[in-house]
Protein backbone atom coordinates (compact mmCIF):
# COMPACT_ATOMS: atom_id res chain seq x y z
CA UNK A 1 0.00 0.00 0.00
CA UNK A 2 1.27 3.52 -1.11
CA UNK A 3 1.27 6.55 0.78
CA UNK A 4 1.48 9.89 -0.93
CA UNK A 5 3.66 12.42 1.44
CA UNK A 6 3.53 16.18 0.74
CA UNK A 7 6.16 19.07 1.30
CA UNK A 8 3.26 20.68 3.39
CA UNK A 9 3.20 20.91 6.99
CA UNK A 10 1.14 17.43 8.58
CA UNK A 11 -2.40 18.45 10.21
CA UNK A 12 -3.75 14.50 9.70
CA UNK A 13 -4.52 12.81 12.75
CA UNK A 14 -3.10 9.96 11.20
CA UNK A 15 0.26 11.36 11.69
CA UNK A 16 0.21 13.03 15.15
CA UNK A 17 1.15 10.87 18.50
CA UNK A 18 0.16 11.71 21.99
CA UNK A 19 2.67 10.83 24.47
CA UNK A 20 1.96 10.92 28.16
CA UNK A 21 3.26 9.82 31.18
CA UNK A 22 6.90 11.40 30.73
CA UNK A 23 9.14 11.98 33.63
CA UNK A 24 10.44 14.99 34.35
CA UNK A 25 14.12 14.79 33.09
CA UNK A 26 16.78 18.30 31.34
CA UNK A 27 16.32 17.65 27.31
CA UNK A 28 13.04 16.30 27.20
CA UNK A 29 12.26 17.02 23.60
CA UNK A 30 15.63 16.00 22.31
CA UNK A 31 14.92 12.65 24.17
CA UNK A 32 11.71 11.85 22.56
CA UNK A 33 13.16 13.46 19.27
CA UNK A 34 15.99 10.61 19.02
CA UNK A 35 13.48 7.52 20.17
CA UNK A 36 10.97 8.98 17.51
CA UNK A 37 13.07 10.37 14.41
CA UNK A 38 13.96 6.34 14.26
CA UNK A 39 10.87 5.74 12.58
CA UNK A 40 10.71 8.16 10.31
CA UNK A 41 11.42 12.45 9.76
CA UNK A 42 9.50 13.99 12.12
CA UNK A 43 7.95 17.47 11.39
CA UNK A 44 7.93 18.70 15.47
CA UNK A 45 8.45 17.20 18.64
CA UNK A 46 6.47 19.70 21.44
CA UNK A 47 6.69 18.97 25.20
CA UNK A 48 4.52 20.45 27.78
CA UNK A 49 3.75 20.54 31.40
CA UNK A 50 0.28 18.31 32.50
CA UNK A 51 -2.56 20.35 33.62
CA UNK A 52 -3.03 20.92 37.47
CA UNK A 53 -6.48 18.53 37.40
CA UNK A 54 -3.93 15.77 35.74
CA UNK A 55 -1.25 15.22 38.08
CA UNK A 56 2.56 16.17 38.18
CA UNK A 57 4.27 15.34 34.76
CA UNK A 58 4.70 16.25 30.99
CA UNK A 59 2.66 15.18 27.96
CA UNK A 60 4.31 15.32 23.75
CA UNK A 61 2.78 15.89 20.78
CA UNK A 62 4.64 14.23 18.10
CA UNK A 63 4.12 15.23 14.43
CA UNK A 64 5.59 12.73 11.55
CA UNK A 65 5.10 13.66 7.62
CA UNK A 66 3.65 10.28 7.16
CA UNK A 67 0.72 8.43 9.06
CA UNK A 68 3.01 4.71 8.15
CA UNK A 69 5.86 6.11 10.36
CA UNK A 70 3.77 7.20 12.80
CA UNK A 71 1.14 4.06 13.20
CA UNK A 72 5.13 2.01 13.74
CA UNK A 73 6.04 4.20 16.75
CA UNK A 74 2.70 4.03 18.12
CA UNK A 75 2.90 0.19 18.02
CA UNK A 76 6.64 0.03 19.37
CA UNK A 77 6.59 2.66 21.64
CA UNK A 78 3.99 2.48 23.48
CA UNK A 79 3.76 0.93 27.34
CA UNK A 80 8.21 1.04 26.53
CA UNK A 81 10.33 2.76 28.97
CA UNK A 82 12.42 4.22 26.31
CA UNK A 83 14.69 6.67 28.13
CA UNK A 84 13.11 7.06 31.29
CA UNK A 85 12.26 4.34 34.65
CA UNK A 86 8.33 4.44 33.88
CA UNK A 87 6.26 3.50 30.73
CA UNK A 88 4.73 5.74 28.19
CA UNK A 89 1.89 5.39 26.80
CA UNK A 90 1.45 6.72 23.41
CA UNK A 91 -1.58 6.70 21.23
CA UNK A 92 -2.71 8.34 17.98
CA UNK A 93 -4.44 11.74 18.06
CA UNK A 94 -8.29 11.70 17.76
CA UNK A 95 -9.73 14.15 14.97
CA UNK A 96 -11.19 17.30 16.91
CA UNK A 97 -14.94 17.72 15.71
CA UNK A 98 -15.94 21.11 13.53
CA UNK A 99 -12.17 22.16 13.74
CA UNK A 100 -10.43 23.04 10.26
CA UNK A 101 -6.77 23.38 10.25
CA UNK A 102 -5.40 25.25 7.68
CA UNK A 103 -2.79 23.54 5.31
CA UNK A 104 0.74 25.84 5.35
CA UNK A 105 3.44 25.25 2.82
CA UNK A 106 7.10 23.81 4.59
CA UNK A 107 9.31 26.42 4.96
CA UNK A 108 12.50 26.01 2.77
CA UNK A 109 14.21 24.50 4.99
CA UNK A 110 12.04 21.87 6.19
CA UNK A 111 11.36 20.86 2.65
CA UNK A 112 15.15 20.24 2.17
CA UNK A 113 15.53 17.74 4.80
CA UNK A 114 12.47 16.27 3.42
CA UNK A 115 13.75 16.01 -0.05
CA UNK A 116 17.14 14.44 1.70
CA UNK A 117 15.46 11.72 3.59
CA UNK A 118 13.73 10.30 1.08
CA UNK A 119 15.65 11.16 -2.23
CA UNK A 120 19.02 11.74 -0.66
CA UNK A 121 21.37 13.95 -1.15
CA UNK A 122 22.14 13.21 -4.46
CA UNK A 123 18.80 12.89 -5.26
CA UNK A 124 17.87 16.89 -6.02
CA UNK A 125 19.02 19.96 -6.57
CA UNK A 126 17.89 23.53 -6.84
CA UNK A 127 19.16 26.73 -9.02
CA UNK A 128 17.78 30.23 -8.79
CA UNK A 129 16.72 31.41 -12.46
CA UNK A 130 16.42 35.00 -12.03
CA UNK A 131 16.53 37.31 -8.60
CA UNK A 132 15.27 40.96 -9.50
CA UNK A 133 15.15 44.08 -7.12
CA UNK A 134 11.39 45.15 -7.80
CA UNK A 135 11.95 47.71 -4.78
CA UNK A 136 9.82 51.25 -4.75
CA UNK A 137 8.14 53.76 -2.80
CA UNK A 138 4.60 53.91 -2.07
CA UNK A 139 2.29 55.46 1.11
CA UNK A 140 0.44 58.52 0.79
CA UNK A 141 -1.25 60.50 3.48
CA UNK A 142 -4.38 62.80 2.14
CA UNK A 143 -5.23 63.81 5.14
CA UNK A 144 -2.25 66.19 6.00
CA UNK A 145 -1.91 67.19 1.77
CA UNK A 146 1.23 65.60 0.83
CA UNK A 147 3.00 62.39 -0.24
CA UNK A 148 4.99 60.70 2.90
CA UNK A 149 7.91 58.47 1.27
CA UNK A 150 8.76 55.01 2.88
CA UNK A 151 11.77 53.26 2.16
CA UNK A 152 11.16 49.64 1.35
CA UNK A 153 13.36 46.72 -0.48
CA UNK A 154 11.54 44.23 -2.31
CA UNK A 155 12.96 41.35 -4.27
CA UNK A 156 11.22 38.53 -6.93
CA UNK A 157 12.80 35.47 -7.00
CA UNK A 158 12.41 32.33 -9.58
CA UNK A 159 13.87 29.03 -8.36
CA UNK A 160 13.85 25.20 -10.03
CA UNK A 161 14.18 22.36 -8.44
CA UNK A 162 15.13 18.99 -10.08
CA UNK A 163 14.63 15.74 -9.41
CA UNK A 164 16.92 14.00 -12.66
CA UNK A 165 16.23 10.53 -11.30
CA UNK A 166 12.62 11.21 -11.78
CA UNK A 167 12.22 13.37 -14.99
CA UNK A 168 10.80 15.76 -12.71
CA UNK A 169 11.46 19.75 -12.78
CA UNK A 170 9.31 22.50 -10.85
CA UNK A 171 9.76 26.21 -10.66
CA UNK A 172 8.62 28.86 -7.69
CA UNK A 173 8.21 32.22 -7.52
CA UNK A 174 7.81 34.53 -4.44
CA UNK A 175 7.78 37.70 -3.10
CA UNK A 176 10.39 39.23 -0.11
CA UNK A 177 9.69 42.56 1.27
CA UNK A 178 10.35 44.57 4.23
CA UNK A 179 10.07 48.14 5.20
CA UNK A 180 13.79 50.22 6.35
CA UNK A 181 13.45 52.80 8.97
CA UNK A 182 16.15 54.73 8.13
CA UNK A 183 16.47 54.86 4.23
CA UNK A 184 19.83 57.00 4.41
CA UNK A 185 22.03 54.38 6.55
CA UNK A 186 23.75 52.29 3.73
CA UNK A 187 24.32 49.70 6.16
CA UNK A 188 20.60 49.05 7.11
CA UNK A 189 19.60 49.00 3.34
CA UNK A 190 22.44 46.42 2.73
CA UNK A 191 21.59 44.30 5.61
CA UNK A 192 17.98 44.41 4.38
CA UNK A 193 18.63 43.65 0.88
CA UNK A 194 20.50 40.40 1.88
CA UNK A 195 17.77 39.18 4.37
CA UNK A 196 14.97 40.12 1.61
CA UNK A 197 16.63 38.61 -0.63
CA UNK A 198 17.22 35.46 1.65
CA UNK A 199 13.55 35.09 2.17
CA UNK A 200 12.19 35.61 -1.47
CA UNK A 201 14.58 32.32 -2.21
CA UNK A 202 13.62 30.81 0.82
CA UNK A 203 9.60 31.55 -0.05
CA UNK A 204 10.44 30.60 -3.79
CA UNK A 205 12.35 27.11 -3.03
CA UNK A 206 9.27 26.21 -0.65
CA UNK A 207 6.82 26.82 -3.97
CA UNK A 208 8.98 24.69 -6.15
CA UNK A 209 8.49 21.68 -3.65
CA UNK A 210 4.84 22.69 -2.72
CA UNK A 211 4.48 20.91 -6.90
CA UNK A 212 5.93 17.09 -5.62
CA UNK A 213 4.18 14.54 -4.31
CA UNK A 214 6.28 11.90 -3.11
CA UNK A 215 4.81 8.23 -3.59
CA UNK A 216 6.37 5.87 -0.71
CA UNK A 217 5.96 2.65 -1.48
CA UNK A 218 5.26 -0.52 1.05
CA UNK A 219 8.61 -1.52 -0.13
CA UNK A 220 9.93 1.63 0.88
CA UNK A 221 11.01 2.81 -2.37
CA UNK A 222 9.79 6.40 -3.84
CA UNK A 223 8.10 7.68 -6.58
CA UNK A 224 7.70 11.26 -7.72
CA UNK A 225 4.68 12.49 -9.45
CA UNK A 226 4.21 16.52 -10.53
CA UNK A 227 1.09 18.47 -8.94
CA UNK A 228 -0.83 19.72 -11.47
CA UNK A 229 -3.06 21.64 -9.19
CA UNK A 230 -0.35 23.48 -7.99
CA UNK A 231 0.68 24.80 -11.50
CA UNK A 232 1.08 28.58 -11.96
CA UNK A 233 0.87 31.31 -14.50
CA UNK A 234 4.45 31.68 -14.25
CA UNK A 235 4.90 27.70 -14.74
CA UNK A 236 4.53 28.30 -18.56
CA UNK A 237 6.93 31.18 -19.30
CA UNK A 238 10.08 30.97 -20.13
CA UNK A 239 13.51 31.37 -18.61
CA UNK A 240 14.03 34.67 -20.61
CA UNK A 241 10.54 35.25 -19.74
CA UNK A 242 10.69 35.14 -15.94
CA UNK A 243 14.06 36.93 -16.01
CA UNK A 244 11.76 39.73 -17.61
CA UNK A 245 9.19 39.32 -15.17
CA UNK A 246 9.12 42.79 -13.18
CA UNK A 247 5.21 43.49 -12.83
CA UNK A 248 4.53 42.26 -9.80
CA UNK A 249 1.47 43.60 -9.74
CA UNK A 250 0.54 41.23 -12.66
CA UNK A 251 1.30 38.00 -9.88
CA UNK A 252 -1.78 36.65 -8.18
CA UNK A 253 -1.03 37.44 -4.35
CA UNK A 254 -2.08 33.84 -3.42
CA UNK A 255 1.26 32.63 -5.11
CA UNK A 256 2.90 34.44 -2.15
CA UNK A 257 0.78 32.32 0.55
CA UNK A 258 3.08 30.58 2.16
CA UNK A 259 4.59 29.81 5.69
CA UNK A 260 6.65 32.54 7.26
CA UNK A 261 10.39 32.38 7.26
CA UNK A 262 12.52 32.37 10.56
CA UNK A 263 15.42 34.02 8.88
CA UNK A 264 19.17 34.53 11.53
CA UNK A 265 20.83 37.39 11.22
CA UNK A 266 23.39 37.19 8.65
CA UNK A 267 26.08 39.20 7.71
CA UNK A 268 26.32 40.54 4.03
CA UNK A 269 29.23 38.05 2.82
CA UNK A 270 26.35 35.53 3.77
CA UNK A 271 25.64 32.76 0.54
CA UNK A 272 22.50 32.98 -1.08
CA UNK A 273 20.60 29.25 -0.36
CA UNK A 274 21.40 27.57 -3.58
CA UNK A 275 22.32 23.97 -3.76
CA UNK A 276 23.68 22.03 -6.97
CA UNK A 277 24.04 18.55 -7.84
CA UNK A 278 27.72 17.80 -7.35
CA UNK A 279 29.69 17.26 -10.45
CA UNK A 280 30.93 13.58 -11.50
Amino acid sequence: MAEVVEFRVPVGRAQTLLVWGLEPQPGLEHSLFSAFSKFGPLYSVRARRNAAVAGPGYYAVIKFYSAGDASRAQRACNGQRLFQKSPLKVCVCTKEKGFQPQVLALKSNKCQELANHYLGFNGWSSRIITLQNVSGFDGENEELGKTLQKRSVKYLCAVEVSLPNHGVRTRGVALGEADIENGDDPLEFVTASRRVQKLAVGKALSSAFQKILLVVLENGKVAVEYSSSQEEPTDSLTEEELKGLVQVSELSSQQFDLEEEVLSDLSVDDELPSREMPSN
